[in-house]
Order: C-alpha cells, then structure tokens, then sequence
C-alpha cells in the first residue's frame, strides 16, 4: 500500500518538478539572503548615523550648558561685584570720618576690612581677578575712559586714576576698569 501511495505522489508532480523545485527554493533563500544583507547594511549605516548625530547632540548640549553656567556666574558676579564697591565706598568713609575726628583704629573697621578681604579670595579662586589700572598703559579693552587730559613728560596714553575697579573672569573682562587718562601734550 505504501508503494502504491508513492506512485500516486509521483504521478501528481509534473514531469521534472523535483530539480526545479530545489533550485528555485535555493534561488529564492539567496534572493531572500541578498535583501536581508542590503537591508542589514543599510540599517547599520542609518544606526551609525544616528549614533553620530546624538554624540554631536551631547556635545553641543554640554557645550550650551557649559556657556549657560559660564553666563550665570558672569551675572552673579557682576551684582557681587557691586556689593564690592558699595563696600569699599563705606570703608572709604568711615576711615575719613575716624582720620578727620583724629579717633585711634576702629576694631569694627578691621572686621569689615578681612571680610572684603575674603570676599575678594573667594571671587579669586573662582576665576574673578582684578585688573591693575594705575599706572599701566590705556587699553580700551581693559580701561573705560571717563577723562582724558595732557600731561607733559609721557610719552604714552597712561591710566592714572581708578574711578571704579575692573575685573576679568577666565582671562574675559568681566566689567573695564573705570579710569582718568593722562595723554602725551601735543
């Protein structure tokens, strides 16, 4: 009954079917093959793209972030900095008023003067150093000129007062040092 059974399966399949059949299975698993290597290669190209895109998105966001934090402490620096002036203005004052009354050195005038001092080294050590004016050769960069007047002997646009002092934050002007200039007499 068996044979009989394989005989009529051989009967049913068309003449020469059992080699094409084969071929055109392994034609078809390698057409299949090739569009999954296309497909593979590609998808790989698009990840690598992807990959690359969102490294150069973390950069530039640890880049803006970086200037962001950069521009805050700027600001904050620039009201401290005002806190500074205001400070030095009353010490200014109250050494006036004690030299003009002829009174011995204030305990509370030296307190105030090592907490200046303080602030100051904190400002330091974060980056915030004073510019020297006096004396040093005009730079607009550095200096703003509120005036200017000749003076003989110089040869030189020369700084010599400081109206209000000027500080540079990582090497950037933070705020120019406010400053009367002496020109070289015409």
């Amino acid at each position: 009954m068996v044979a009989e059974d394989q005989k009529d399966l051989e009967a049913e399949r068309p003449a020469g079917s059992e080699r094409t059949g084969e071929t055109g299975a392994a034609v078809g698993l390698e057409d299949e093959l090739a569009k999954a290597k296309v497909m593979a290669a590609e998808n790989w190209d698009r990840f690598l793209r992807t990959r690359a895109e969102f490294e150069n998105f973390q950069k530039r966001a640890q880049r803006d972030l970086a200037a962001s934090i950069r521009r805050g402490k700027k600001e904050m620096y620039l009201k401290i900095l005002d806190v500074v002036d205001n400070l030095d203005r009353a010490l200014a004052a109250w050494r006036k008023e004690a030299a003009a009354g002829g009174a011995a050195e204030d305990p509370h005038l030296a307190g105030i003067e090592i907490i200046r001092r303080q602030l100051l080294a904190a400002l330091s050590a974060d980056g915030v150093i004073p510019i020297e004016a006096i004396g040093a050769e005009f730079d607009p960069v550095l200096h703003d000129a509120v005036t200017a007047w000749e003076k003989e002997g110089i040869d030189r646009e020369t700084v010599t007062d400081e109206i209000q002092r000027g500080y540079t934050y990582e090497g950037e002007v933070l705020r120019p040092a406010r400053v009367r200039v002496a020109k070289p007499a015409s």
